[in-house]
């Protein structure tokens, strides 16, 4: 077997292996003899087949596994030589395609190698984390939320009217073309106006309706709603309004406390204050990244893999486009131009990807089993009802595995590197924070 070089520019590389044809037929015999022993023929004892008839039968077969083992062999071997780690899969072609049997085989293999990753002073990074305390105008603010969203209704005056955000009891029964149709029908019904719990154009006709006051309400279902025998069908309800109620904050007091969770006011004042603290540290966590990013992009300059870059864009412009087009579910959408902005961010993802994963594996960061798993569940809680079904997906499926697992390798990297950065703390506000925030949604 014979490995020449043809290509060394840049991160480019590129060889010819030639396996002779003595080689691979040594290789063919070499397997038929290990598999003689096993083999039964008719007219022959089992292991007594000859070899020249084995060949005949297996030979064909087993030529192409050993030109497949001996390719991997020649380039795994060249790569643990050269030291090389190539940046996507090498692209492997056989250059002499009207071979036969008795011939050399030539191949040519090319790749870009991932680059050298400088190394970096990370004592002189310095980093501003924002800070913001949980103060109790910030506590009070919550819990007055919490207070809106545990409201009561209590009924208005007699005679008010309703206005967006009271609550109506009403009766209704709808009609298409004059027909009652199925589910179009209840009693004692609590609608929220303004809460979009019903059909467009429903809850709209409702406001300004008074108690025991009977109404004709027509809407149109929407084109694509689930019940195809209605979709875009024109509907008549008769309503009669039973009761027009008016939201009612509950009171900030040991009974609100409860109904989240909590013993008394203090102890949900304290679960407040902990919640509080825990988004305030996770925002300013997020700042301070994004800063650790930018100086480390600014702190080194190396090579990077043209295709590894490529792709990153293509992905970008793709996951991009989608945003811009939500409507579109699949992908038969045609291309999508990547432009220089997409190319751009690109680069920073690759450069700050790989720079990363060096230092993670110098300084040794692992992912444990535990904390991957615990990232799988707290993802298969967005599936309600197919929990297990998005757990044996991810545990079947190394490439969803490491989709979860890479951000948290990243964030171990990234808190390895504040252990060791210069980082400050600077108290700021709740606004000034949430602007920071704000700012990060341009960038990666």
């Amino acid at each position: 077997m014979q490995v020449t070089e043809t290509l060394n520019d840049g991160l480019k590389r590129g060889y010819q292996i030639t396996l002779t044809a003595s080689e691979l037929d040594e290789k063919v015999l070499g397997k038929l003899k290990e598999a003689q022993p096993e083999i039964q023929m008719k007219g022959f004892r089992k292991g007594k087949v000859p070899i020249a008839l084995l060949r005949k039968q297996f030979g064909p077969r087993l030529m192409g596994e050993a030109m497949q083992e001996s390719i991997d062999g020649a380039l795994s071997e060249h790569l643990e030589k050269s030291g090389d780690r190539p940046a996507m899969q090498p692209d492997v072609k056989m250059t002499n395609e009207d071979w036969k049997e008795g011939d050399d085989v030539e191949v040519t293999v090319a790749y870009e190698t991932l680059p050298e990753v400088p190394d970096v002073d990370f004592s002189k990074i310095k980093v501003e984390r924002l800070v913001v305390e949980a103060d109790e105008a910030g506590i009070q603010e919550t819990l007055e939320s919490l207070a809106g969203s545990a409201q009561n209704f209590e009924d208005r005056r007699k005679g008010s009217k309703a206005k967006d955000g009271d609550q109506v009891v009403i009766d209704f029964t709808g009609r298409v073309d004059g027909e009652e149709f199925e589910g179009g029908a209840a009693e004692d019904y609590p609608l929220v106006l303004g809460s979009n719990s019903f059909i467009p154009g429903f809850e709209e006709q409702l406001v300004g309706v008074k108690a025991e006051e009977e109404k004709d309400v027509t809407v149109t279902f929407p084109e694509d709603y689930q019940a195809e025998h209605l979709a875009g069908k024109e509907a008549v309800f008769s309503v009669t309004v039973k009761a027009v109620k008016e939201p009612k904050p509950a009171e900030i007091d040991d009974e609100l406390a409860k109904k989240y969770g909590a013993d008394d006011l203090e102890a949900l004042k304290t679960q407040v204050r902990e919640r509080l603290e825990s988004e305030y540290n996770g925002a300013g966590r997020a700042v301070a990244k994004r800063a650790l990013l930018d100086e480390l992009d600014k702190a080194v300059e190396f090579d990077l893999p043209p295709s590894l870059v490529d792709a990153e864009a293509s992905q970008i412009a793709h996951q991009l486009w989608h945003e811009d087009n939500p409507e579109h579910q699949g992908h038969n959408h045609g291309d999508i131009e990547v432009t220089d902005e997409h190319k751009k961010l690109a680069v920073r993802r690759v450069k700050l990807g790989l720079l990363l994963a060096e230092i993670g594996q110098k300084a040794e960061v692992k992912v444990t089993d535990s904390e991957l798993t615990q990232a799988i569940l707290n993802q298969a809680r967005q599936y309600p009802g197919q929990e297990r079904q998005f757990f044996e997906y991810v545990q079947q499926n190394s490439g969803a595995r490491q989709q979860i697992q890479a951000p948290i390798f990243e964030d171990k990297v990234v808190d390895h590197i504040f252990t060791e950065a210069d980082v400050t703390e600077k108290t700021v506000t709740k606004e000034e924070l949430q602007t920071a925030v704000e700012k990060l949604d341009d960038d990666i």
